[in-house]
């Protein structure tokens, strides 16, 4: 009697078989990896002395660097209307007629780098002199009005280029209506030299303290290292991989940063706001509206990121130098 072969099963099967595998071992491993995140959390909080001295040697170096920058920027808005500043007089020639004043300044505002421009009369000169210099009735005995026109020109010029105005300056000067022309921008170039300092050095100590950031996390994983060091070997001895052994020390340096970045944004907030009402005040006294910026989402998204990510090469940094020195044996 004939018997009939068994029939194999296809395939697609096992393919299908493998493929519905795939999702099972990626959420075994997101498990995996979810469980350890919150037993390294839940070890540190065991210890919060520690971790809070920890994290907070992190914040305070996170926030020098991170405080001046937000200084800077808030210093940004003392040159942002130097435009304003860097406006250009022109003295006209005494005697020179109403009419031709005014035709010089609509014949100056179609000039293409110039963005506006303002004319004083002689009258309206004496009448401001009066009121800001005290002499009112020293000027009243004058027979004659001494002040000439004026021209307050606005140069549309780039925050950075104070030199293009300078250009244009030298351009009015040929005017033949014009007796005197003056600009002061000097100010504006050492302002600008100073920021450039300023912003330099934040750049250098960020790059210093960040390295501060990297020796302190390393040399707490390390200490992490050795207090479990029996522990390692016998992980090791029982087929554990270096990555199943490295990922709660990453871990804990994730925390570490993080826990720091958020130091760091409280104690720029803080300080931010015990020196907003002097700075005010002290701007006020200039009859300036100048104040302090706090850490906006951009600010505050970075100094997250930069913690953590010190945090987590600090910490790979120190498990791959020292996890090779345990070997069982």
């Amino acid at each position: 009697m004939r018997r009939d072969r068994p029939v194999p099963s296809p395939k697609p099967r096992r393919t299908e078989s493998r493929r519905s595998g795939r999702p099972g071992r990626l959420r075994i491993h997101l498990l995996r990896h979810a469980q350890v995140f919150f037993y390294t959390l839940g070890q540190l909080s065991r210890r919060p002395a520690s971790m809070l001295m920890t994290a907070a040697v992190i914040g305070i170096a996170l926030a020098l660097p991170a405080g001046l920058h937000v200084v800077l920027k808030s210093a940004q808005q003392l040159s942002g209307g130097w435009d304003e500043a860097s406006q250009i007089s022109l003295f006209l020639q005494r005697g020179t007629p109403d009419n031709e004043a005014r035709r010089l300044v609509r014949q100056l505002e179609e000039h293409p780098r110039i963005r506006q421009v303002s004319y004083i009369s002689p009258k309206q000169a004496l009448a401001e002199f009066q009121r800001l210099s005290g002499f009112g009735e020293a000027l009243d005995a004058l027979q004659e009005n001494p002040l000439p026109a004026v021209l307050v020109v606005l140069p549309v010029v780039e925050r950075s280029d104070p030199s293009a105005t300078e250009a244009l300056l030298g351009e009015l000067r040929e005017n033949p209506r014009v007796d005197l022309a003056r600009l002061d921008v000097q100010w504006v170039k050492r302002l600008y030299a100073i920021m450039d300092i300023l912003r330099q050095g934040v750049y250098v100590l960020a790059s210093l303290l960040a390295l501060a950031v990297l020796l302190v996390v390393g040399n707490t994983i390390r200490l992490a290292i050795q207090n479990r060091r029996d522990e390692i070997v016998i992980i090791k001895l029982i087929g554990g991989t270096d990555a199943f052994i490295r990922r709660p020390f990453l871990y804990t340096g994730f925390w570490y940063g993080l826990f720091g970045a958020l130091i760091a944004w409280l104690l720029i907030t803080i300080s931010l706001w015990i020196l907003s009402g002097p700075v005010e005040k002290l701007a006020g006294l200039y009859q300036n509206s100048f104040s302090l910026t706090g850490l906006n989402i951009q600010t505050t998204v970075i100094l997250l990121i930069s913690g953590i990510a010190l945090g987590l090469v600090g910490s790979w940094i120190a498990v791959g130098r020292h996890l090779r020195d345990i070997e069982p044996g």
